[in-house]
């Protein structure tokens, strides 16, 4: 089973840790950055080390509320986004892939919301979590 990658607490995700990581991915990782500065300059960005999961995450917030969560994995990304069901039409009415709506509408509910997670590995996967921000953004 594949795990997180960045578990040393003591080792901050620098870019130099981040491209021993991702590889080739790290690209797509920049690209990712530069979405975030140059398209929604109003977000916020942190690392921080999480006990619980004794794993760093990256986590992308407007004000108080979270946008999305991003792992590190090896050669990969992933971002995580919480949604509550009532955005189910939003999803199915997007350019979302067909296995992403699937993955929602059949995934665990966690309360009264559900995960939807992207694994980042090229361009054509972080156009899906472009989407997903876009969707996290018409939400009050």
């Amino acid at each position: 089973m594949e795990k997180p990658s960045l578990k040393n607490k003591n080792e901050y995700p620098n870019d130099e840790v981040l491209s021993s990581h991702l590889g080739e991915v790290k690209k797509i990782w920049d690209s990712f950055i530069a979405f975030l500065k140059d398209d929604h300059p109003l977000f916020s960005t942190e690392w921080r080390y999480y006990n619980d999961g004794k794993n760093w995450l990256f986590k992308v917030t407007k004000k108080k509320k979270t946008i999305c969560w991003v792992s590190i994995w090896d050669n990969m990304f992933k971002t995580t986004f919480y949604f509550t069901p009532r955005v189910e039409d939003l999803l199915k009415n997007s350019n979302l892939t067909k296995q992403l709506i699937d993955q929602f509408i059949h995934g665990k509910s966690y309360g009264k919301i559900k995960g939807l997670t992207v694994k980042i590995s090229s361009s054509a996967d972080l156009e899906m979590t472009k989407i997903l921000i876009d969707i996290k953004e018409k939400l009050k």
